[in-house]
């Protein structure tokens, strides 16, 4: 898919655009643009110029250079920008916290233009002083550049898996493929990946590699043999495609699924018992007589283990769940009955009500939660008290005509610096259902944040705390909170912590969906639409989830209308 690659060039396009001072609107429509680009299921190669059209934020300009960059390889206008500024200006955006101006001002006065010439100077004390910048400038440009250079080489789950997903549809399509999975972290849905791992078999694995090593996602062939191939990607990600005999595949899937230490636990247990495993089968080591590969349950099934689902395959005590018969039963998508954290063209989304009730009913929803932005976040058009009450009148005369699917009327509340909420308790009492998130202050200490996200949840009407922890994942760092703090407030208020799904966030992380599984907190998987296509993401949400062993009964939006809104109302624990 070409997807990405046209939403980073937008982005780069903003990007100079920005520091270039240009218009605002017009950066602003490039951003809106790559987002809903990057997004699509469909593969921009295969839309045509006037269906991109009716792509919210793509008009007949943007539409023209999305086509000329599918027809031709390149952009002309991105071009002919990228002369203007020296390419490395644009990499020091990626610096969490340093925007366009400072990133001119850096060049103008001390010529710096790539990041590593912005950290010899920061490192060396020579920014502070420039107009803006202090020593606790300097030390946050520092703390950005290092957490760039932690995730180098990996590369977030929502950027990999379309990847993976398109290479899989173009290999069904024109290789003469049986079996195919992706396998390896992947599978697993770790956050993030440093290379994709696909497992085939195919009665002619020759013609399966031509057609893997010619594919339009190929940028460099690092090696092409009989049964195994790896490549790079144009957004450079390593894929590497191993054809395996059809008797092994259950054996193999496990062998490049597992965590190396899960793995190595398999083999531990194999031993004992006199086995052998491999990517080729489960052998009796006496004999060699093959007792098993060609299913994945194989493998459990012969060490005496039920099946363990790919996502906690992490040697974190599911070896020793399984023995016991304590396996959870995780969550999957046919358990969402709807989603919670859903934004309007009235701040900052791309529809109105109408469109997002027919695309979640389309997704087998039965209701969704209308969650706009509040005052306090005016970049985003947050709603005055005004008009949030006005909207709750809408949603309610909805409701009365709706049938078979409801709408909860929300808001997605800021919390306050102070940790006071963006509105009164006599609007938020009206409303039935209260998002609280923090948005601003980022850099304010471990105690002043974990402080305002514990005064929101002892508000009455605060029913869900969102994207807990404020990360993108390779774009910002978490800001400092005390989690354990949070998770007990939430158990001792009621409040449900979201496991926000959009792909950059997914927030909460694993560890800490298992930790507030295990102290009983109610959790809520949301997708935080702002296009329709983003309703999509849960399966990010539900990954997450899964990989920190929650349930069905551990999350809000598992439960039918009538249940959520008494939960709702009572906000007095899960049952």
């Amino acid at each position: 898919m070409r997807n990405q690659e046209v939403a980073r060039i937008f982005n780069d396009i903003a990007d100079i655009l920005e520091i270039k001072g240009d218009n605002p609107f017009r950066i602003r429509a490039y951003r809106r643009a790559a987002q809903n680009v990057d997004g699509l299921a469909k593969d921009v190669a295969e839309i045509s110029p006037e269906e991109l059209q009716k792509i919210p934020g793509i008009g007949a300009d943007l539409a023209g250079k999305v086509h000329e960059y599918v027809e031709t390889g390149g952009m002309k206008f991105y071009d002919e920008l990228k002369k203007e500024v020296p390419s490395g200006l644009v990499n020091i955006l990626s610096v969490p916290g340093l925007g366009p101006k400072t990133a001119r001002l850096l060049y103008d006065k001390l010529h710096i233009k790539d990041v590593d010439d912005l950290e010899k100077y920061a490192k060396e004390g020579k920014l502070k002083g420039l107009p803006g910048i202090q020593a606790k400038t300097e030390e946050n440009i520092l703390k950005g550049i290092a957490m760039i250079r932690r995730h180098t080489g990996r590369f977030p789950l929502g950027r990999v898996l379309p990847v993976a997903e398109g290479i899989l549809e173009k290999l069904k399509e024109k290789a003469p493929v049986i079996k195919l999975s992706i396998a390896g972290s992947l599978r697993r849905w770790k956050e993030t990946i440093q290379d994709i791992d696909i497992l085939a078999t195919s009665k002619d694995p020759h013609k399966v590699m031509d057609v893997f090593v010619h594919l339009p996602q190929v940028k460099d062939v690092i090696m092409k043999g009989p049964t195994k191939s790896s490549i790079i990607t144009t957004e450079g990600t390593q894929v590497d495609l191993r054809v395996v005999e059809e008797a092994s595949f259950g054996a193999a899937l496990a062998y490049f699924t597992g965590s190396k230490e899960h793995n190595i636990r398999l083999r531990e247990m194999a031993v004992k018992k006199g086995l052998k495993i491999n990517e080729y089968g489960i052998f009796d080591v006496k004999t060699d007589r093959k007792l098993g590969g060609e299913h994945e349950e194989d493998v459990y099934q012969i060490l005496g283990m039920p099946y363990i689902p790919p996502e906690i395959r992490e040697d974190t005590g599911e070896i020793e769940a399984a023995l016991e018969g304590n396996l959870p039963k995780l969550i999957g998508m046919k358990d969402i009955k709807g989603d919670l954290h859903v934004h309007t063209k009235s701040s900052d989304g791309s529809h109105d009500i109408q469109e997002l009730i027919e695309a979640a009913k389309a997704r087998g929803y039965e209701y969704i939660a209308i969650t706009d932005h509040s005052k306090g976040l005016g970049v985003a058009g947050g709603l005055s008290v005004e008009q949030v009450l006005e909207q709750n009148r809408k949603i309610q005369a909805l409701n009365k005509k709706l049938r078979g699917f409801k709408l909860l009327s929300g808001t997605e509340m800021d919390i306050k610096s102070d940790g006071s909420p963006d509105f009164p308790d006599d609007v938020l009492k009206r409303l039935d259902i209260v998002i609280a998130s923090i948005h601003s202050g980022f850099r304010q200490s471990k105690e002043q944040i974990t402080k305002r996200i514990v005064s929101a949840m002892k508000n009455p009407y605060v029913s869900i705390i969102a994207h807990p922890t404020g990360r993108l994942i390779g774009e910002r760092d978490a800001y400092e909170v005390d989690l354990e703090e949070v998770l007990k407030a939430a158990k001792e208020t009621g409040t449900a912590i979201e496991i926000n799904a959009y792909p950059l966030r997914l927030d909460l992380s694993d560890m800490y969906v298992r930790k507030a599984k295990e102290m009983g907190v109610a959790l809520a998987i949301n997708t935080d639409t702002h296009v329709i296509y983003q309703f999509d993401f849960m399966t990010y949400g539900i990954g997450t989830a899964r990989r920190g062993w929650a349930g069905k009964k551990d999350v809000l939006n598992t439960l039918g209308y009538n249940a959520l809104m008494k939960r709702l109302k009572g906000k007095a624990g899960f049952p």
